[in-house]
């Protein structure tokens, strides 16, 4: 979309989103993924919808394709004078630390990464702690104690996730083999189901039986190949159970609609406050997911044992390192 459309595009939802006097003024920018991406971007569409059903308060939604569009789309919301607008996704990191120095008035919420100013809400998931979680489920389920690990764009955060598996399939069976490719290193890396797919197709092909994919779009033709091959995948950030009943052995869900509705709520309550937040399991901010759609490939010993662990780590039993806070994976 050209930025001449796009901000009429904007002018148009402006006009449709107009709120009482008393009512805040909301804004969303998705990253490239979109918000119908079954992932990280419709979670937090999910979260926005259910503060308007909640509350009648509509909110004014915006696809960032760039880094620079990102910043193009915060700065014409930003004049509108919105109370606040929540940015989805790391890659906006720079546009909310620029625009928002620009319109201190404005209320920011930046998910997974961390920006500057006393306007901005940062919130931050311990992804490796969900992700160990998942690490323990593969690793009991797999019967070739080999399973493999499809990533999106190669950065941190991903490796965050990576490792976290890593740690949780290790200590549950020491000699697996788990096998790691990432789909790329630019923001189209989330975009290209037919690379996931042939990822994964590679890392099974190689004996692995069970896939974590944590990438976006991408991400949608690994769990598709897991199903052709009659494998087992795990779903990332949304509960991707119900894509692929009985190929599916759980999902590692990252409530960003969690964070998204608190967010408007607390902007509309008068609580909002600036700075850095992070959630993990103990906060609610990650989990797994066990319903009727992974029921029958979830044991019941695989139920107990990854409960336990969740408990233990919730406790602090259990230490989960975070790749983010180190210079490697410690395994």
């Amino acid at each position: 979309m050209k930025f001449k459309q796009l901000s009429m595009t904007i002018a148009a939802l402006c006009i449709v989103g107009t709120a009482s006097a008393a009512n805040p003024k909301l804004g969303i920018v998705y990253d490239a993924g979109g918000k119908f991406d079954k992932s990280f971007n419709q979670s937090a569409f999910e979260g926005a919808e259910r503060f308007k059903k909640e509350t009648s308060i509509p909110y004014i939604e915006v696809q960032a394709n760039s880094d620079t569009q990102a910043e193009q789309v915060m700065r014409g919301l930003a004049r509108k004078k919105l109370d606040m607008i929540a940015a989805v996704g790391f890659s906006q990191t720079q546009a909310v630390a620029k625009v928002a120095k620009e319109f201190p008035k404005v209320k920011f919420v930046l998910i997974d990464s961390i920006a500057p100013g006393a306007n901005v809400n940062s919130i931050m998931f311990k992804e490796q702690e969900g992700s160990y979680l998942v690490g323990v489920a593969a690793a009991m389920a797999s019967k070739s104690k080999k399973i493999g690990f499809v990533g999106g764009m190669d950065i941190p955060l991903i490796r965050a996730f990576s490792c976290g598996y890593n740690q949780g399939a290790k200590a549950q069976y020491p000699k697996i083999e788990i096998m790691s490719n990432m789909v790329g290193t630019t923001a189209a890396a989330w975009n290209d189901p037919a690379k996931g797919g042939e990822l994964a197709r590679q890392q099974f092909d190689r004996g692995a039986d069970v896939v974590f994919a944590v990438a976006g779009g991408s991400g949608m033709g690994a769990l598709q190949m897991a199903k052709e091959k009659g494998k087992l995948a795990i779903g990332v950030d949304s509960n991707q159970n119900y894509l692929h009943p009985g190929n599916m052995l759980t999902s590692m869900v990252k409530r960003v609609d969690v964070a998204i509705y608190d967010a408007f709520m607390q902007v509309k309550n008068g609580t909002w406050k600036g700075g850095v937040t992070y959630k993990g399991l103990k906060e609610g901010g990650v989990d797994w997911v066990l319903d009727k759609d992974n029921r029958k490939v979830v044991t019941p010993e695989i139920e107990k044992r990854v409960n336990g662990v969740k408990a233990d780590i919730i406790n602090g039993k259990i230490k989960v390192i975070d790749y983010r806070a180190g210079s490697s994976c410690p395994v």
